[in-house]
């Protein structure tokens, strides 16, 4: 199985570096959609993602656009408060892009009007704003791995 993460204009170095660390762990691909509101020389970012930079591939994008043609043709899910499908409800393919908006903002109305039925979200309080980006991706992330059992991850453990 091959996730592919991406985070379209990042702000927060540390959500940054917490996310690389995730898609370290379980073998995803991290993309990062420009322009970032940070550098990835930033101290933060280095020392949130630990020394798992070694363990993670990142693709920079120039734009939105030039992502989603690179991934013409496959399942791209958005990740957004606004989207209308539970992210457990959605069936994840073998090879996946979740995407993700900036901290401040999410992603773009037009993106989110254009690709209405590929919008997901994650169930919470109506009184909540949104959960944090590291968080989120997170648990969209593990949840496209369990439906794939897994794959490819070590599942029992060390005795």
């Amino acid at each position: 199985m091959l996730i592919h993460v991406a985070l379209h204009e990042p702000e927060i170095p540390q959500n940054t570096g917490n996310i690389a660390r995730t898609c370290a762990a379980v073998g995803a691909r991290l993309h990062l959609i420009h322009p970032l509101g940070f550098s990835t020389a930033d101290r933060y970012l280095k020392r949130a993602g630990l020394d798992y930079w070694e363990l993670v591939e990142v693709v920079h994008h120039e734009s939105l656009e030039a992502f989603q043609e690179m991934f013409r043709g496959r399942q791209i899910l958005y990740a957004s408060t606004k989207g209308s499908v539970c992210y457990a409800d959605v069936r994840y393919e073998e090879e996946c892009c979740l995407v993700f908006g900036k901290e401040t903002a999410g992603l773009p109305e037009p993106v989110l009007r254009l690709n209405r039925e590929h919008c997901i979200r994650i169930p919470m309080r109506s009184e909540a704003r949104s959960l944090n980006l590291s968080n989120a991706a997170a648990i969209v992330v593990f949840e496209a791995l369990r439906q794939n059992s897994f794959r490819g991850l070590n599942v029992s453990g060390i005795l």
